[in-house]
């Protein structure tokens, strides 16, 4: 529907036809909003997935191919808690700070109006009003939630409820960059015409109700109002995500200027919409030295302004939603909302001394991590994460051997190592003993003559 200049000049030609359309996974903002490129493209030679008109290279996928494979279907199980864990969808710029209704209600998916994949859909304004009332007449004493489409929210497009389709106490909007799967686990059922939204109820659990025929609708995974008859294959959620989003789509990696795999797509949306959900309400930075401003600006700051200043009272009055960020341990622990920074474990080739700049930073919420007498952001992500997922673990052992092999160290001095005793050997490793990490993390052995008399003590 969206393709008619190449097909009008494929039916000129006689020259195949090759539709392309964003991936299921595309970027933190809309294309009408921040004009980012995709990381994923969709490209079908027979149709595109959202109109059922015809068959598509996806719908044949999904009907033909095997989708058996035990390895493939692990992975595609491991890359739905991925997703779900780090509230990725289509656009992942969502903000966790929002919550959803209390649960128990029934959500009714708003789509754009007009939009390629609503009218493939045959949808108009009475169909989203009908939607709507089978929901009031299916759940009498459910609270209904309409969820409004992120473009909307954005400002870009329209949609086609508002607060005229509020007739009852019990229906209300939803108006917040929520993310779809805090939204989508409160609710007790689901509605849509044919929005994405649908496929990732499917994949949060829900049979949703669908009044269109979108790609993945016709497999045995939801309540469907229209009926495709072609469509007679039942899956489950992990076929339908092993097809649908692993092998039909194209993913692209714009830091290596390549394709990848979804895996690699996952890496950096999580990085991406990590940091637009810190970074987005700006910062004030207090006790950072002046040479270490530059490095902070490419760190932070890409989606909200950092405002400096060296000590609180400099600080301009700003909203509570926006955090401090200080150097360390430079802050009071008393003041609120404050974000500590330090180098990274694996930090440069160089010491800061020599004002060789960072290539990695840690920011902590709690503490830091060289303070024991209170919690750190690391010590929690430690505790919570005792548990493993396959590719996590996967992930740590690449990291641990690509750093063994290539020697890589917090500073990176190059030297020699020199001609070491035969026998046993115990390393005792220096450190300055007005660190901050001794200060805070030692008590009765606090030098390094000290440390040393302790280890010949116990080691004659």
């Amino acid at each position: 529907p969206t393709a008619y200049r190449g097909e009008k000049i494929s039916a000129l030609t006689g020259a195949p036809i090759l539709r392309v359309e964003d991936a299921f996974l595309r970027s933190l903002f809309p294309a009408r909003v921040k004009k980012d490129p995709p990381l994923g493209l969709l490209l079908d030679t027979r149709g595109v997935h959202f109109d059922p008109s015809r068959p598509n290279d996806l719908e044949c996928l999904l009907a033909e191919h095997p989708l058996d494979d035990e390895n493939q279907i692990l992975q595609a199980k491991n890359a739905i808690e991925r997703i779900k864990n780090a509230h990725l969808s289509k656009y992942f710029a969502t903000d966790l700070t929002f919550s959803a209704p209390p649960s128990g209600y029934i959500l009714v998916v708003d789509q754009l109006r007009d939009d390629a994949s609503v009218k493939a859909s045959k949808g108009e304004k009475y169909l989203f009003r009908e939607m709507l009332s089978a929901a009031l007449k299916n759940h009498p004493d459910q609270p209904i939630v309409i969820k409004t489409h992120p473009e909307k929210i954005l400002g870009a497009r329209a949609g086609y409820y508002g607060e005229e389709d509020c007739t009852e106490a019990r229906i209300s909007l939803y108006e917040h960059p929520c993310s779809p799967w805090e939204i989508l686990s409160g609710a007790k059922a689901v509605y849509t015409l044919s929005s994405q939204l649908g496929f990732e109820a499917i994949l949060c659990g829900h049979r949703p109700e669908i009044f269109g025929s979108p790609f993945y609708a016709g497999w045995g995974l939801s309540k469907d109002y229209v009926h495709l008859q072609r469509r007679n294959r039942t899956l489950t959620k992990e076929q339908l995500f092993l097809g649908a989003m692993m092998l039909y789509p194209k993913w692209y990696d714009p830091f290596s200027d390549r394709l990848c795999s979804l895996e690699e797509v996952l890496s950096i949306a999580e990085a991406q919409s990590r940091s637009w959900r810190e970074d987005h309400h700006g910062w004030r930075a207090q006790n950072i030295r002046l040479w270490k401003r530059k490095t902070f600006r490419s760190f932070f700051g890409q989606y909200g302004r950092i405002d400096f200043s060296n000590a609180p009272k400099d600080m301009p009055e700003v909203s509570n939603i926006q955090p401090v960020m200080s150097w360390g341990g430079k802050t009071e622990h008393s003041q609120q909302n404050i974000i500590r920074v330090e180098d990274g474990f694996l930090r440069s080739r160089g010491l800061g001394e020599n004002l060789v700049p960072p290539l990695s930073l840690i920011s902590d919420d709690l503490g830091i991590y060289y303070d024991p007498t209170r919690p750190s952001r690391l010590e929690m992500l430690i505790m919570q994460h005792k548990d493993l997922r396959d590719d996590q673990r996967q992930r740590v052992l690449n990291v641990i051997d690509r750093v063994i092999r290539g020697a890589v160290t917090k500073y990176n001095l190059s030297g020699n190592c020199p001609n070491l005793p035969e026998g046993h050997r115990i390393l005792v490793p220096g450190q300055v003993e007005d660190d901050a990490s001794i200060l805070k993390g030692t008590d009765r052995i606090r030098t390094n003559i000290a440390l040393l008399k302790e280890v010949r003590r116990r080691h004659p």
